[in-house]
């Protein structure tokens, strides 16, 4: 049986897919009912050392956005996040992860604040547009939620300022992290955002118009061809390195902020009120259970992690992997990890347990995995 991923309506293109296949786009995943590209025609260590000389454009139309405009659309966004939004300005993106009533992790969008009334949620793989319209209507808000005509497209690697400068004016040289302007594209208002799933730079343009995907695409293609400028993907040896988590794969609504290494994010005192909050007070009071690490593995070039891989000690099972891939930067397989408290310190060894029987010596460090070079 073919393993090849057969598409339909249901499975949505972006205003930029044209481009990609015409491209060489060698696989798609699906990300919230929409194809996003997965590989081209370079390897993925080609592509890792690529997106971090050069600079890549990233179809990421499948991050959608959850939009909530109206009189209280600060009051919903702050009910679906325990991070704390009230110092948040217009033209700020934040991290937000999204809790359920049992601070279970619902999604971990970038928040963007367009106005005081009027916010998109950027958003990972759930269905958070279903969630949302579910609290305006039993809370009885006065706010619309919608999923606007907005097709994100990325620009990555050490290179990216310097593209986005090109199209869009020197002005975004000064953009700070985490932060957006607004630029003029064919008789629209782009948001031009410092942000993306790469640890390498770069920006994220907020296309509304879909119509207008292509042209985008071009024009920075035609800017980017002395900077080398590719197609790409979020690459796994860069992500992994970076310690940058996917949502799915490694944590789902089972797992909560702060096993994940998100407690910044998360206020937990008295002055805001949020759906999930006394759950997650009571899991910071009694201390999570387990935490996500790094996780450096001894042996040859692993196998990819399609499902989760057991983590062992003393014979007794401690965890798992969730992400893993061989680090041409290191020389040893790296891998993201769920550990439980009693094995998640620093430098504690364990087991793995690879496919095919194989068991390989591990150690536990800390994410990222910068202080791992040599």
């Amino acid at each position: 049986m073919s393993s090849g991923l057969v598409t339909s309506r249901r499975n949505r293109r972006t205003p930029y897919t044209d481009r990609v296949e015409a491209l060489g786009v060698s696989g798609f995943s699906i990300v919230n009912h929409t194809l996003l590209p997965k590989s081209f025609t370079r390897s993925v260590e080609e592509d890792y050392w690529h997106l971090k000389e050069h600079v890549q454009l990233w179809d990421v139309g499948c991050q959608r956005q959850v939009e909530l405009r109206g009189p209280d659309a600060a009051f919903l966004a702050q009910q679906m996040t325990p991070r704390d939004l009230r110092s948040m300005a217009v033209g700020q993106c934040y991290y937000t992860p999204l809790i359920d009533n049992r601070a279970g992790l619902l999604n971990d969008p970038v928040l963007l604040k367009r106005d005081c009334d009027w916010f998109w949620f950027s958003i990972a793989d759930s269905d958070v547009l279903l969630w949302a319209k579910a609290l305006a209507l039993g809370m009885k808000l006065d706010v619309e939620v919608c999923e606007p005509d907005v097709w994100p497209l990325a620009v990555q690697g050490p290179r990216a300022e310097e593209l986005v400068a090109r199209v869009f004016g020197d002005e975004v040289r000064s953009v700070p992290y985490f932060s957006y302007i607004e630029r003029d594209f064919h008789g629209r208002r782009l948001a031009v955002a410092r942000s993306g799933y790469s640890k390498q730079g770069g920006f994220e343009l907020y296309l509304d118009d879909s119509t207008l995907g292509a042209a985008l695409w071009d024009t920075l293609w035609d800017a980017g061809v002395d900077l080398e400028v590719a197609p790409g993907c979020p690459n796994l040896i860069e992500r992994i390195e970076a310690g940058l988590l996917s949502y799915g794969n490694e944590m789902t609504r089972e797992n909560n902020p702060l096993e994940i290494n998100l407690d910044r994010f998360c206020h937990l005192d008295s002055e805001i009120e949020y759906i999930g909050r006394s759950a997650l007070e009571k899991i910071s009071a009694e201390g999570p259970n387990q935490r996500m690490r790094g996780l450096l593995i001894e042996g040859e070039r692993c196998p990819p992690c399609a499902k989760p891989w057991p983590i062992f000690a003393d014979g007794i099972k401690v965890g798992q992997v969730t992400s893993a891939i061989w680090s041409p930067a290191l020389g040893k397989n790296v891998g993201l990890s769920m550990i439980s408290k009693s094995h998640w310190t620093a430098r504690t060894p364990v087991k793995v347990a690879m496919p095919g029987g194989v068991i390989s010596d591990a150690v536990i460090v800390t994410l990222p995995f910068d202080n791992e070079r040599g």
